[in-house]
């Protein structure tokens, strides 16, 4: 009996040490991993990454990580021609099957999904805000964008006439079109004639580029919420370092 007791504590002891072990061996490899995702992606600050799953060790000896996440704030998009930039507040993509080269200089993922949100503020800017005439002696321009509820974005048009101003709200759809998020009115303004539709639709329906995501990961669907836009994400044979 006093070696059975012997032998349980040693067992304990050494599954102790083991955990430990992986613990830290984890926490080192998900610093390691960030500053290499800052250095490849070129970000701003340092991401989060967490890597799930148990034990950690085993997974690294098996040459693949079951489950990782990676959360980056503030990233830079590219936003089409010209280097143009879109801020995105919030990247949080979950990534699986992560497979390490043999000198674990790389790191590609099976699958990835997650979310983005890019606020009002942002995107506002690849609407038409400057004054544009619909009709002679009249004009419009996008003033702002919020939540207007059910999926949908509301954008205040301001149209102008001889010299008073009225900003109407504009309920519309916001879709994914392959890198790409687009605004379409689902109303127009009473005052719009037929005749001027292209016009008053060419400022209200917009769209915005966006692209060169962290490891290639792509847009996936795209919903209105109270303080911008959450898009979801997705990917396969993702990047995460190398």
């Amino acid at each position: 009996m006093r070696a059975l007791r012997i032998l349980l504590i040693v067992v304990v002891v050494l599954g102790g040490l083991f955990v430990i072990a992986d613990r830290v061996a984890v926490h080192f490899a998900e610093g390691e991993v960030a500053d290499k995702l800052k250095s490849s992606e070129n970000l701003a600050s340092t991401p989060d990454v967490s890597i799930k799953g148990f034990p950690f060790l085993t997974q690294v000896a098996s040459g693949e990580l079951d489950d990782a996440e990676v959360g980056i704030k503030d990233y830079e998009a590219a936003a089409g021609a010209a280097g143009e930039k879109i801020r995105i507040d919030d990247i949080t993509a979950n990534f699986k099957g992560v497979s390490f080269s043999g000198d674990y200089s790389s790191a590609t993922a099976a699958t990835a999904s997650g979310t983005a949100s890019i606020s009002y503020d942002e995107l506002l800017k690849a609407a038409q805000s400057e004054p544009t005439e619909i009709f002679p002696g009249v004009t419009a321009e996008v003033v702002g964008l919020s939540d207007g509820g059910n999926g949908k974005i509301k954008v205040n048009v301001k149209v102008t006439a001889l010299g008073r101003s009225q900003t109407y709200p504009v309920l519309s759809t916001v879709t994914v079109d392959g890198d790409t998020v687009k605004v379409h009115a689902d109303n127009l303004p009473n005052l719009v004639v037929e005749v001027a539709e292209g016009k008053v639709r060419s400022i209200t329906d917009f769209e915005q580029k966006i692209d060169d995501l962290p490891g290639g990961i792509q847009l996936d669907k795209v919903e209105a919420a109270q303080d911008g836009v959450e898009v979801t994400v997705k990917g396969s044979n993702v990047e995460l370092a190398g």
